[in-house]
């Protein structure tokens, strides 16, 4: 069996209607198994107002908008339709990328299908109630996890730290790596852009300490503020330089009065801002991967980021960055001081980021999907399904 002979349904709650590292990296594996021959059909949520196009055949499913964040769709069912156009299609592999309604529906359909299913993990949804106040449904969420995902032949995660947490957890015990590329293209220390800089009244000079992405609180955006507070505390000169968009962004720019927010960049523009800075500061423990760490080390940029899964997989402690534990204020402080202060420092774990970044290729790393797919139509025509829970208890 080859790759052209797979016939791949995929369901993602979020493909294209707000940009974000997960769906992009969803269209780049489709994009990649169209040219390799395989066909695929893309089962999600879909809007008027998508942030770009679809990568192959979108089918669209039926949502509405997530209470009070209303750039968000939540599934709300596998209607008849999405199951007629399921059958026509008929897959003989199936991949979820969202662990929500419509996700776990997909998963029982196939099993009845005899299909074989590869769930995805892009993202820490347990740990997103500690950020509303409602942590205590952390052991709940993770048990919904744990039952769905025992339910598939296989899970991906995007880093082996994250890999490694979903063993802990005991979600499945087939979990392999779909780690994540880079655009070396837009994403090099040669975009860096001091006139751009200029533009914004940052000194050739001024250290700037960055921050990329959506601009909500699930991305830490109190601790990067509080970090903030504590060098000017100490009259560290710096200037942040924020990237990105989001319904925190009235509450982020009150935070750090002074800072520099250049809004949603992407394609050259975004290679140029991100180079532009001179170390990013990425607090957040909400990642699997951390696409923006992989981004800002292509571009040269040391990282000093969260001790969490994602990051640490990419940042290698003191040679490249910093991995310090989460929430720990001073020391996040303590390490963008030191880049702040030592542009050598600076240039030299920038380098080592940058040449770090070189191992990441698109191509190779979806190539691992595609292998994982066969292998999983190979053990289901052999007989093999999902192994019993009662294996990985």
């Amino acid at each position: 069996m080859e790759i052209s002979d797979l016939r791949i349904a995929l369901y993602s709650g979020n493909y294209n209607f707000v940009r974000d590292g997960a769906n992009q990296a969803l269209n780049r594996l489709v994009d990649y198994l169209l040219r390799q021959g395989a066909a695929v059909r893309v089962y999600s949520p879909t809007t008027d107002t998508p942030a770009f196009e679809p990568t192959g055949d979108l089918i669209s499913v039926p949502s509405v908008a997530f209470p009070g964040r209303g750039e968000y769709r939540f599934p709300t069912r596998l209607s008849g339709d999405v199951r007629k156009d399921l059958e026509q299609f008929n897959p003989n592999i199936m991949q979820i990328s969202s662990p929500d309604r419509v996700g776990h529906k997909m998963v029982s359909w196939s099993r009845k299908q005899d299909i074989p299913v590869l769930a995805s993990v892009h993202t820490r949804f347990e740990t997103y109630p500690r950020y509303y106040n409602l942590a205590f449904l952390e052991p709940v969420i993770e048990a919904i996890l744990r039952r769905l995902y025992r339910r598939c032949d296989a899970l991906v995660a995007p880093s082996e730290s994250m890999a490694q947490v979903l063993r802990d957890q005991r979600m499945n015990y087939d979990v392999g790596i779909w780690s994540r590329g880079v655009d070396r293209y837009t994403f090099n220390s040669n975009r860096r852009d001091t006139k751009w800089r200029q533009s914004f009244g940052i000194a050739d000079n001024e250290p700037v300490i960055g921050f990329l992405g959506r601009l909500v609180m699930e991305k830490g955006l109190d601790v990067f503020s509080d970090t903030i507070d504590e060098l000017k505390r100490r009259k560290v000169a710096h200037k942040v330089l924020v990237i990105g968009e989001g319904p925190a962004q009235q509450w982020f720019e009150e935070r750090i009065p002074g800072a520099v927010f250049v809004g949603f960049q992407q394609g050259s523009d975004l290679g140029r801002a991100v180079a532009s800075m001179d170390m990013l500061f990425n607090p957040s423990i909400t990642e699997t991967f951390g696409n923006v760490t992989l981004e800002a080390m292509a571009c040269g940029l040391p990282v000093v980021a969260a001790k969490a899964t994602g990051s640490q997989s990419l940042v290698k402690e003191k040679e490249s960055g910093r991995l310090i534990q989460p929430g720990a204020i001073r020391d996040f402080a303590d390490a963008l001081q030191l880049y702040c202060d030592n542009d050598g420092l600076r240039a030299t774990h920038g380098s080592a980021g940058e040449k770090r970044a070189e191992e990441f290729s698109w191509d190779q790393i979806n190539n691992a999907v595609a292998e994982t797919y066969l292998r999983l139509v190979r053990q289901r025509q052999a007989g093999h399904g999902p192994i019993a829970q009662a294996a990985i208890r």
